[in-house]
């Protein structure tokens, strides 16, 4: 007889942004859990409209490297590497740019084979794996972001040129949906973004059980003073919700 799914009745928090959500609540469904869609961030334009992104990627192909640090920069920079492939974003990559993704989402999010994908899908990994110049490397971030990736290749004797691909914006949610968000069985964190606008709202009350996608997310909201009990170790929707799966199963 088959075991029942441990998330069967479970409520489960998405904070991610509506129009990603969509992939992990149906593999929560799917899973027998209630998943309780309350998106804290909303992706946008960076500040500058996009100037900035719009210039480096009218020379894309003067760089050695263009690295993409998460899905979102992926699917700014994705139009136009497709154009400097012409159509063709698979063939050798002979004098164009080679291309670093920070993760497997990210990699698929451009729609293209990168060069280099870290084992660990975190900025730090990606800095440690990086080869070593010189050269010049053009860097797709989030507006606001700690630089950490940028200083790995700087010490690595690149030339790096950090842009910012968009912004995150925070959403606060209705009064009325706060009572059930605390209620709920857990909480699942898949960016930065979506912590600080949780702590806006929130302070350092969370439900049950506290999900983060990966160490740089939890490491951040340990920061803030939220409690993690649990850090995906595949920094992925699938990671986030096997790790929450095992954490069920061990609990019961």
């Amino acid at each position: 007889m088959q075991r029942p799914s441990p998330l069967l009745g479970r409520r489960i928090v998405v904070t991610r942004a509506a129009g990603q959500a969509q992939s992990l609540v149906e593999r929560l469904a799917g899973l027998g859990a209630e998943p309780l869609c309350v998106p804290l961030i909303t992706i946008t334009e960076p500040s500058d409209g996009g100037a900035a992104m719009d210039a480096e990627l009218e020379r894309l192909g003067e760089y050695d490297w263009v690295v993409v640090s998460s899905p979102n920069g992926a699917e700014r920079v994705r139009p136009a590497l497709h154009r400097l492939y012409d159509g063709e974003p698979n063939r050798s990559r002979g004098t164009l740019p080679r291309i670093a993704a920070v993760g497997q989402a990210t990699e698929r999010a451009l729609g293209l084979m990168a060069d280099l994908v870290p084992a660990v899908q975190t900025a730090v990994a990606l800095g440690e794996a990086f080869p070593a110049g010189p050269g010049s490397v053009l860097v797709l971030h989030p507006e606001g972001h700690d630089g950490v990736l940028v200083s790995a290749l700087e010490s690595k004797s690149w030339t790096v040129t950090p842009v910012a691909a968009y912004r995150t914006i925070p959403i606060i949610p209705s009064s009325a949906m706060l009572l059930d968000v605390l209620s709920a069985d857990a909480v699942l964190f898949a960016s930065g973004s979506a912590v600080r606008s949780w702590v806006t709202v929130f302070g350092a009350e969370v439900p049950a059980v506290t999900v983060a996608i990966g160490p740089s997310t939890a490491a951040l909201a340990t920061r803030l003073g939220l409690k993690i009990d649990v850090i995906a170790t595949d920094h992925s929707v699938d990671g986030l919700v096997g790790c929450l799966m095992a954490y069920f199963l061990d609990s019961v």
